[in-house]
This record gives C-alpha cells, structure tokens and sequence, in this order.
C-alpha cells in the first residue's frame, strides 16, 4: 500500500502541474475539453475521410463481424469500415508494463499477429496501458494508421512517432467517411478505477460505434466499455443513446493492490442491466494475473440474473456476425 501511496502522491503533483497550466491557458483545447466536459452539442464534429472501397457498393444490407483476438482486441467489421481496438499482441509470458514499475506476464498468446491483420482503416484505443497498446503494436503498427482514443494517450502515441491521432472528450464523436459509406464514433464516460485511485491511473474512455443509414440515422450500434466500472454517470449513456445492439464488455475484475480497477463479474452483470444492448460480448478476461475475476464468474452471474441469453461467448479467433436490420438501412 506504501507504493499505492507514494503512485497517488506523483499523480496528484502532476494533475496540480496539469491544472496550472489550463489556468495559464498553456494546456490544449483537446485537454481543456477533457478537463472540462462540455454538452454533447458544444463539441465540434471531428471528420475522418478514408479511401473509398475499390468495388462498387452493393446498394444491399451492410453487416459486419466481431473477431476476438485475446484480452481486449478485436478486429471490428462494419459495413466496409474494419477497425482494431485496444491492440495487444504480446505472447504468453511476456510482460506488459502497467505503470510505477509493475509488469504482468500475459497468460495466453493472441489469436493472430500484427502482420494476419486484414487492411485496417483506424485503431480504436480505450487508453494508454501495457495491455491495450502493448510494445509490440508500438513497433510493428503502422505510425500513419489513424488511432482514436483519449486525449492523454494521443500525447503519448504522439511521443513515439505516430502520425495521425484524434483525441476525443466525454461526448464528442469523429465521423469515418469511405465513399458515400459513413461511420461515426463518440467517446463514451468510463472510470478506471474508484474515485482518488483512477487519477493514478491513464485516462480511459469507452465508445459508441454507430454505422449510419443513407438517410444519415443511426443503423447499428455497438458499445465498448473500456476499462471502467460501473459508477453514476454510465447511466446517461442508454438516454442518449438507447437501442444499442451489441455491447463489448471489459470484465477481468482487475485488482492491483486489492483495489478493484476494471468491472468483475457482478458488474458486469449491472452493466448489462444498465445499458440493455441486445447482445453482449465479454472480453478483457483471463489473459492476466492481475484479472482476479474469470469469464465463467460472468457466465455464471449472467445466469443467476437470467441474462444468459444475451450473451455471446467469444474464444481467441472465433467470430460473431451480424446484419443490420433491413429497415433500419434507409
């Protein structure tokens, strides 16, 4: 706990630095707009143009897939958008670096490596952590992929070369266009972490991932929690956005020091209570030591809450495929 002590003690310093500089006015707008949350209208519309796909649109119902490559990677296929999120790729027995010092041995290899990828059009990343931008997508990623994640881990991504990154405030959304094809992306509230504890820890984020229907509305909706637990302010995500279709659940009940970082299986269960998406995925579970609550925890809390028909269990490599409903697409 002494270590705890003196990790909250250099965090503390250094958001007091933080905030000095935003009253100097030295911080960045996207750091002003972290700091300080602003209404979901106020933000500005990031946009994201992409090369257009080479063979002509279909005119038919797009769909997509979900691929799980291990921790909480997957490959994400939407409609012709195919994105990455939360890249780790270390093997088993390699450590990832968690910050102050400690490092966790990963417990399973990844379903494949950087160079199986398919063409990837953006990485989506929760945030700047050993296992969700591990060394290995550091080096072997390309630098002018675009990566869309937290204003603190584009500062980061930024130091070690990366070229094309898009910070996102609480509520602020950037839109992926490919043709005529349009994929818009919000960040979403998360807390790693209960109050004072997460400020020691790297800023995370969730996300909405919309595809929208010629018409510009919302077809299909998937949420990605992030590393976060359930706390208040998740509550505003189903008024906002209700009719979600699929949720990507970062589980594991990750604990360092007995404190409890990431959701274990009892909120996991509340999650799904919460934000009622038709489907659910549980990932970030099993690949670390530091994950002290197991993927059948979930399963068997799922059940005890009758929920068990809403979730889609995913092992390394397997994938799930959906088609956005055909009245949805116009």
């Amino acid at each position: 706990m002494e270590e705890v002590r003196r990790a909250l003690q250099r965090r503390r310093r250094a958001l007091l630095r933080a905030a000095g500089g935003l009253l100097l006015g030295a911080a960045s707008p996207l750091l002003r707009a972290q700091a300080q949350p602003q209404p979901q209208e106020s933000l500005p519309l990031l946009k994201l143009p992409l090369p257009a796909p080479v063979e002509a649109a279909s005119g038919g119902v797009p769909g997509g897939s979900v691929q799980f490559i291990g921790t909480a990677t997957v490959v994400l296929r939407v409609g012709p958008f195919t994105l990455l999120t939360d890249p780790n790729f270390l093997h088993k027995g390699e450590h990832a670096h968690l910050g102050y010092g400690i490092h966790s041995p990963r417990l399973t290899d990844p379903a494949m490596d950087v160079e199986q990828l398919p063409p990837l059009d953006a990485v989506l990343l929760s945030h700047y952590h050993g296992d969700h931008f591990d060394e290995v997508a550091e080096r072997r990623l390309d630098k002018l992929l675009p990566v869309i994640s937290t204003p603190h881990a584009v500062r980061q991504l930024a130091e070690r070369g990366s070229r094309s990154l898009h910070g996102l405030a609480t509520w602020q959304a950037i839109e992926l266009e490919k043709g005529a094809a349009r994929l818009r992306i919000t960040a979403m509230p998360a807390r790693h972490g209960p109050p004072v504890v997460h400020a020691a820890l790297p800023p995370t984020m969730g996300s909405l991932v919309e595809l929208l229907a010629p018409g510009g509305t919302p077809a299909w909706r998937l949420y990605i929690s992030g590393d976060t637990l359930v706390y208040d302010e998740l509550a505003e995500i189903p008024k906002r956005y209700p009719d979600i279709d699929l949720a990507l659940l970062h589980l594991g009940g990750t604990r360092l020091f007995g404190v409890l970082l990431t959701m274990d299986a009892q909120q996991g269960v509340q999650a799904l209570q919460l934000i009622e998406p038709r489907r659910a995925i549980p990932i970030h579970n099993d690949d670390y030591p530091v994950f002290k609550s197991s993927l059948e925890d979930f399963l068997a809390a799922a059940r005890a809450a009758g929920l068990q028909d809403k979730v889609q269990v995913l092992r390394p490599g397997e994938r799930f495929n959906f088609t956005v409903p055909a009245e949805r697409w116009r």
